[in-house]
């Protein structure tokens, strides 16, 4: 339903005494009743306020947003706009993303995402309303990213809505009539975060009888792996002590390059043969970084998670606050990024799989970012000082041969290239990657938004000024992405911090749980000489390790008694999550974590409880598993 609310604002007139009803508009663009080509952003929601309309149209216009708004009678407003010229931070004055607001079909005189480079109200000049239904359209005239945020029709010509801040919320809830908060259920388990991790966490848990929640940001599953990021499926599965761990991914995940080389080690196995079959009939199916957009099987995760009847899934709904009791929490509160409809789910026992560690920080866990000195861990790969280093966001993007001659806008805006510095290519892989000496959550508006700005501007110089540009005739953007696929920000902390020399030395812990089997691969930023602005690519730095079993008591936070972990956001140290960081990892973690929740509701514990007094327990769900044999792909 579109957040559009009439209300009724009472102005006093000082001179006369007398009163007179006037009538605002408020209109959150993400609620438009028809989004057109326009996509929801909610990356940056907790800092600037909201989510937004953003049109990412890959330097072609995308179709119009609208939604009708009914009035009792015609008036005239101020028409304030909530926008940003988001390329104006880096000193460039022609914008990329401009737009206009069309209303009852005439646009406005006023071009929009022009003026500043913060989020702020630009003013849209007096516009007259008709009685009746009015048809309210965002206009894209670029297809580079413009963004809307909210439209505000102010009665009285005057009024100035507050920028930032306090008082902007405020302000934004008085307008859209701050929502009750509706009840969204009890549950024995809530997951948030609907990545492959959460995934595993949500229906393993449920295959053993408890009642979960899965709360997911984005309309699509998978996360990283989505169509949305379209990473594939990395680590090996199915390993000792714990055989059965990662049968689960076969029915969640498509055939990667990893499954593909299980496949091939052990050729004699039903599963590998059943693989290899498929790759014969469809070698199209492996999936690749930046692949097409069914090689990511979104439909077949949703279809996984709406088949177990103990799950009840909530897209779309970025969780805000944390309802705590001493060290436990007691309940998540999330937001319809769409509608703003607010919901409150209560548990037992709460999962954290953001990847961002969201609920952890909301709950106040301890937690850590950036790289660890080597005098507080004795890693060799540790730097001498501590400092805020992380392995970047990858906004990849890909072209293809469309058949004939395909023109591409030039953008003055975007990272200007030459003949030294740009990269011939077709296809932006995951060294595409930004945002490394950046805060990972706080800035990743201005982390995608730069990466986008090197895609584009390697795209123009390439198409349009390359001593290669016959040979890129026909090539055409087919995708390029705009939700940033991130490796690394926070990492809440448990009851031990995997760290560098565990893994390289192998050291045994009585809880070892899930194996992880990727090398300790570490991302730096890669300066390309002759460019003058940072860093848009990175390189790697692999150490091999053997198939290493880590601690269950990496997967429970340290201080919130209550609260599991799975994904990149587990207790491990900056150089130990290059290793743990890959997809499949993730999912075996998930598996794990909704298993010892299930003996958490059996016994009535927590998760540190599950070490101390029920650990044999729990190894016997490991070796068990809760995945199905076979390799349904068909």
């Amino acid at each position: 339903m579109t957040r559009i609310l009439i209300y009724i604002c009472l102005l006093i007139c000082t001179m006369t005494g007398c009163h007179q009803a006037k009538h605002d508009i408020w209109l959150e663009a993400e609620s438009m009743s028809d989004c057109g080509g326009w996509v929801v952003d909610q990356q940056s929601m907790m800092q600037m306020g909201s989510p937004y309309l953003m049109a990412h149209g890959m330097g072609r216009a995308v179709e119009d947003a609208s939604t009708d708004i009914t009035l009792d009678k015609s008036g005239k407003y101020r028409m304030w706009v909530r926008t940003r010229d988001w390329t104006r931070r880096w000193g460039k004055e022609q914008s990329a993303g401009q737009f206009q607001v069309v209303i009852n079909g005439k646009p406005s005189k006023v071009t929009f995402g022009t003026e500043n480079a913060e989020w702020h109200w630009q003013d849209g000049g007096i516009v007259r309303l008709k009685s009746g239904v009015n048809k309210i359209s965002l206009h894209d005239l670029t297809g580079f990213n413009g963004r809307c945020d909210a439209i505000y029709f102010a009665a009285d010509t005057r009024a100035v809505p507050p920028a930032e801040g306090d008082a902007l919320e405020e302000f934004r809830n008085q307008q859209s009539g701050a929502p009750e908060i509706e009840d969204g259920g009890e549950y024995d388990l809530i997951v948030v975060g609907g990545g492959i991790a959460g995934c595993c966490a949500a229906v393993s848990a449920a295959r053993l009888g408890c009642k979960v929640a899965l709360i997911h940001n984005r309309p699509v599953l998978g996360g990283n792996n989505s169509s949305e990021v379209r990473v594939g499926l990395s680590g090996l599965i199915m390993q000792q002590p714990y055989p059965n761990l990662g049968l689960l991914l076969d029915e969640l995940g498509g055939v990667g390059h990893w499954t593909k080389y299980e496949a091939e080690q052990n050729p004699d196995s039903e599963r590998s043969q059943q693989i290899m079959s498929i790759l014969d009939k469809h070698p199209e199916k492996i999936q690749h970084n930046a692949g097409p957009k069914s090689n990511y099987e979104d439909d077949k995760k949703l279809a996984l998670i709406s088949a177990e009847k103990n799950i009840t899934l909530f897209l779309s709904t970025h969780v805000t606050e944390v309802e705590k009791q001493g060290s436990k929490i007691s309940a998540v509160i999330g937001e319809d990024i769409n509608t703003g409809r607010k919901r409150i789910f209560k548990a037992t026992l709460f999962a954290d799989c953001t990847g961002d560690g969201d609920v952890g920080y909301l709950a106040g866990a301890d937690y850590r970012m950036g790289r660890e000195s080597k005098a507080e861990t004795g890693e060799r790969r540790a730097p001498e000082k501590a400092d805020s280093l992380v392995m970047g966001t990858s906004v990849q993007w890909y072209a293809e041969d469309c058949g004939k001659e395909s023109s591409f806008p030039e953008c003055p805006w975007a990272v200007e290239f030459d003949e030294q510095t740009y990269r011939p290519i077709t296809r932006g892989d995951w060294d595409w990657e930004t945002g490394l000496t950046d805060n990972q959550i706080t800035e990743i508006e201005y982390i995608r938004d730069y990466a986008l700005r090197a895609v584009y501007g390697n795209w123009d110089f390439i198409k349009n000024r390359s001593p290669k540009k016959e040979e890129f005739r026909n090539q055409e953007l087919q995708w390029v992405a705009y939700i940033g696929g991130k490796r690394e920000s926070r990492r809440l902390l448990g009851d031990i911090i995997l760290c560098e020399q565990d893994l390289l030395e192998s050291k045994h812990y009585d809880d070892a749980s899930f194996t992880t089997t990727w090398g300790i691969d570490l991302h730096y930023p890669k300066k390309i000489e002759g460019l003058d602005e940072e860093p848009f690519l990175s390189y790697c730095e692999s150490d091999e390790i053997k198939p290493y079993a880590v601690p269950y008591r990496c997967l429970y936070s340290r201080n919130i008694d209550n609260l599991f972990m799975a994904g990149r956001n587990i207790s491990v140290t900056h150089v130990a999550l290059g290793s743990i960081r890959v997809m499949r990892t993730g999912g075996m973690m998930g598996e794990v974590v909704g298993m010892a929740a299930s003996l958490c509701k059996t016994h009535k514990t927590l998760p540190r409880g599950i070490y101390n007094e029920h650990l044999p327990e729990l190894k016997a769900l490991m070796k068990e598993g809760v995945g199905k044999a076979g390799f349904s792909q068909e």
